[in-house]
């Protein structure tokens, strides 16, 4: 259908993909490094307790539970000459990129000074990614009304945040040894203000080339009924509830790989070459997720995505310290996650139509927020249990040898507490019923939008 297409329409449609996609190779690129390397570096380079972090992840997440929600309120409140969410992409990228620096910068003051300035700086570097990230969500409605050119946006998204990801995973540590010149505090300084200014210039071309071309008549609600709205939304709910699961176990995961391959395996180069697989590959799965969605529905994929993934999980469990089982088990992991979280953000959109078309109320913003905030509970989850195992295994940065309680704590994080994870998730995601209704919803939506144009010009 789209080779058909006339030349300067194919063009407008490419350039929305790219520069909706980039905004993702933007976020990743602060992203991947708070996920593999920000609980390592609090506790390794800037010298603070797992539990001193541990408490902080989960008050962050408490304070994020009330900055997402009005930052998704305020979405669904925007109108300007941008529209809705664009604006958010322009006004935050500055802030973002600077908080990125300031949060891997941690001074050599007193260790009550360390965790007072780690608070200010994670707290404000979690609100300035709700502010660039949760409209890469709320817009994906307004781009388009095609659930297919919606599936092909969430590939595009996840391609670029894949290969935002690999950027880190396979560049960070070499960039941090090599631009600290030992000094490891100065390395991640040095990294995040090249990715910070990256990702600021970025979030700027995003800005530029993405369209806010889907505009509903629906009627204006409060934050009250916005909230009412989403409550008689089952298919959302069980969405919902599923993110804890598959953001928990992910992050609890990834937060693990350094600790895991440098003390239980013995080996922190195959950290790097573990967390490129884990980049590169999913990159390649994204890939596939357009023609398999079309094949077997969103939720079917979704299912079978994870159980892919936790198969190459078990497979690494099983491998001990054979090197080549663990590479295989990681690239059969890497490509279910690389499918999951693709067709995961595919699917995000379709509960707002539910929503619209059941009470009428369009909550993009505010379901975007929501969903965005679920995420960041399940990293303060895992990251207030990374730091709980760590030191309830008594975890030594110095020790050569470390104690059996520590090298199990490692274990659970980053091999048993994921598959259970996994196993929860899949269960959740098999209520999920709207790929079934959605042809319906979509056609109803079609014939309001339809008839409400028709009354707007006869008024």
């Amino acid at each position: 259908m789209e080779k058909n297409l006339p030349n300067n329409i194919r063009f407008q449609i490419w350039r929305q993909r790219i520069g909706y996609g980039s905004a993702d190779f933007a976020c990743n690129l602060i992203w991947q490094m708070i996920s593999l390397y920000l609980l390592y570096f609090y506790t390794d380079v800037a010298g603070i307790s797992g539990n001193a972090i541990a408490i902080m992840f989960i008050v962050t997440r408490v304070i994020d539970a009330v900055t997402d929600l009005l930052i998704g309120y305020c979405i669904d409140k925007t109108n300007s000459r941008w529209g809705k969410s664009r604006p958010y992409f322009l006004f935050g990228a500055i802030p973002f990129a600077l908080f990125a620096v300031l949060t891997f910068s941690v001074p050599d003051i007193s260790d009550s000074g360390k965790i007072i300035y780690a608070y200010i700086t994670y707290i404000g570097l979690s609100f300035m990614y709700t502010v660039v990230n949760i409209p890469m969500a709320s817009i994906l409605p307004s781009l388009t009304a095609s659930t297919q050119e919606r599936t092909a946006l969430s590939t595009a998204r996840k391609f670029f945040a894949f290969l935002g990801a690999t950027i880190v995973s396979s560049t960070a540590l070499k960039l941090v040894d090599k631009l600290g010149n030992g000094n490891e505090a100065l390395g991640f300084r040095a990294v995040m203000i090249i990715f910070g200014f990256i990702g600021c210039f970025i979030f700027f071309f995003t800005f530029a080339n993405v369209k806010e071309r889907v505009i509903t008549n629906v009627k204006t609600a409060s934050l009250k009924d916005s909230l009412l709205s989403l409550s008689k939304n089952k298919p959302w709910i069980i969405f919902a509830i599923n993110i804890i699961f598959m953001w928990g176990g992910f992050f609890i995961q990834t937060s693990a790989i350094v600790f895991y391959y440098t003390v239980v395996i013995g080996d922190k180069n195959l950290s790097v070459t573990i967390a490129t697989i884990m980049s590169i590959v999913p990159m390649v799965a994204n890939f596939f997720v357009p023609f398999f969605a079309k094949l077997i529905g969103k939720r079917n994929l979704y299912v079978t995505s994870a159980f892919v993934q936790m198969i190459g999980l078990i497979v690494i469990w099983f491998a001990g310290l054979n090197h080549v089982v663990i590479l295989i088990g990681a690239f059969i992991s890497a490509f279910g996650y690389g499918i999951k979280e693709s067709i995961y953000f595919s699917m995000q959109a379709d509960p707002v139509d539910y929503g619209e078309w059941k009470t009428g109320i369009n909550t993009a913003g505010s379901l975007s927020a929501i969903n965005g905030f679920l995420g960041k509970v399940a990293q303060a989850l895992a990251g207030g249990l990374s730091g709980l195992l760590l030191a309830w295994g008594n975890y030594d940065s110095n020790a050569i040898v470390q104690t059996e309680n520590a090298l199990l704590s490692i274990k659970m994080m980053y091999i048993y507490i994921p598959i259970v994870m996994l196993i929860c998730s899949i269960i959740i995601m098999m209520f999920y019923n709207l790929d079934k209704l959605y042809p319906t919803i979509k056609a109803e939506l079609d014939k309001r939008q339809q008839l409400e144009s028709e009354e707007n010009i006869d008024a």
